[in-house]
């Protein structure tokens, strides 16, 4: 499981119209632009805004129907006529193209020559609409950062996840991931985002018969956004005692080829340099030198999941299932890592949780650090989903059978998973 962890991660970086909020009809004339953006004043894309400069990017937006957003985005910015305002209209264009996303993966918008349960155009429509936000000139001062931040908010559903009140009704809030290892494969999707947007607002009948709630979001793979707090302001609604807290919570992410595990152990280090985050940064951290994330709060090395892991292992198809109880960790008065197969050892400090040293194993750890602050009865824990595989072998194709046959297997499978975790309660 250790050499397929490794090799996992190796992988990936190495191989209807729309409702939109309300704009101004012509930017140029609006109230809250100084005026046409010339080359001067346009600002230097970062690392992940560069990879649109090709074309295929704007193609995903297209062919969802979601490029509408994009287009109208700066009419709309040009339409806020003070800070606060913007501030507003950050957040409910973030969240118009979150719900746009979520209503055409669960088939209530139809459009587009992608399949429905594709999470690429939403990544790309998001990280698109952040270049006119940069390239905005308004006529009043704004603190862009906290606007971005405002918009990323919105856009990844952390703004609009508050479960409904229902007696009876269960509680399960999940989180996965936007696609990475994109200079590899441009193409790339992750099907734990894709799980996300067809789970988020959704009612369904657990193994026992009881009725769930599902609320979802889709995090950045970014070191800076984990350490800027977005696990914790994800999660920390949801955990937060009440009528409209979650029951049960766990993080998505796309993990081994073939198979999905359960990840019984979660890590307090990072440790996967060489590879980067999708903004090209590194962690600082190695196999042979782990780091702690800056600002992460007390907690133990290791964390271990508390989900009904039992029960959501009966579920073998298409994929098998599997508790991985692996872990890297420095021994107490040692210095070097060592692998195991059965979990950490009393006074080791961690090095890598069974989901590696990467952000999805940080999602789990902090996730499961703050429920066990908040709510440490509460089911916890960690899902990592088989590689996505099945693109074709033209460059120039965004999808194929293969490819969209692959992904709803996965996704079919999280949501099977999902329904038996309630199983035995």
């Amino acid at each position: 499981m250790m050499f397929l962890r490794r090799a996992a991660l190796a992988a990936a970086f190495l191989g209807v119209t729309a409702v939109l909020p309300p704009a101004a009809a012509h930017a140029d004339t609006a109230p809250g632009c100084r005026g046409t953006v010339t080359a001067d004043s346009v600002p230097a894309p970062d690392p992940e805004q560069s990879r649109l400069a090709d074309p295929r990017t704007a193609a995903f937006p297209e062919q969802a129907g979601l490029d509408t957003f994009v287009r109208r985005f700066p009419a709309a910015l040009c339409s806020a006529r003070d800070a606060a305002e913007a501030e507003r209209l950050l957040g409910t264009w973030g969240e118009a193209l979150w719900q746009a996303a979520v209503n055409r993966a669960q088939g209530r918008r139809p459009g587009g020559d992608l399949a429905t349960g594709d999470d690429r155009p939403l990544y790309w429509a998001r990280l698109a609409m952040t270049v006119r936000l940069a390239r905005w000139q308004p006529a009043f001062p704004v603190d862009r950062a906290a606007l971005k931040s405002r918009f990323e908010d919105a856009s990844r559903g952390l703004t609009s996840n508050e479960f409904r009140a229902a007696q009876g009704v269960r509680r399960i809030f999940v989180s996965g991931f936007d696609p990475f290892g994109l200079d590899a494969e441009l193409r790339r999707a992750n099907p734990s985002g894709s799980a996300a947007l067809q789970l988020n607002g959704r009612r369904m009948t657990l193994a026992d018969g009881t009725v769930a709630e599902f609320r979802a979001v889709v995090l950045p793979v970014r070191y800076a956004d984990f350490d800027a707090g977005i696990v914790e302001r994800a999660y920390g609604p949801r955990l937060a005692a009440g009528p409209r807290s979650a029951d049960m919570i766990t993080s998505i992410s796309q993990g081994y080829p073939g198979l999905f595990t359960l990840e019984a152990w979660a890590g307090r280090a990072r440790s996967a340099d060489p590879y980067p985050d999708n903004a090209a940064a590194l962690s600082g951290g190695t196999y042979d030198h782990p780091v702690t994330a800056p600002g992460l709060g007390p907690g133990a090395e290791f964390l271990r999941t508390s989900l009904p892991t039992d029960a959501m292992t009966t579920v073998q198809t298409p994929y098998p299932v599997r508790l991985n109880t692996a872990v890297t960790e420095i021994p107490a008065g040692q210095q070097g890592p060592v692998d195991r197969e059965d979990g950490p050892t009393p006074g080791s400090r961690a090095v890598a949780g069974g989901g590696g040293g990467y952000l999805s194993n940080e999602v789990a750890y902090r996730s499961n650090r703050l429920r066990l602050e908040l709510r440490p009865d509460l089911p916890g824990g960690h899902l990592h989903t088989p590689v996505l595989t099945g693109l074709p072998a033209d460059p120039g194709q965004l999808t194929g059978a293969d490819f969209e046959r692959n992904e709803n297997g996965i996704t079919a499978q999280v949501l099977a998973v999902l329904r038996a975790s309630n199983a035995g309660r």
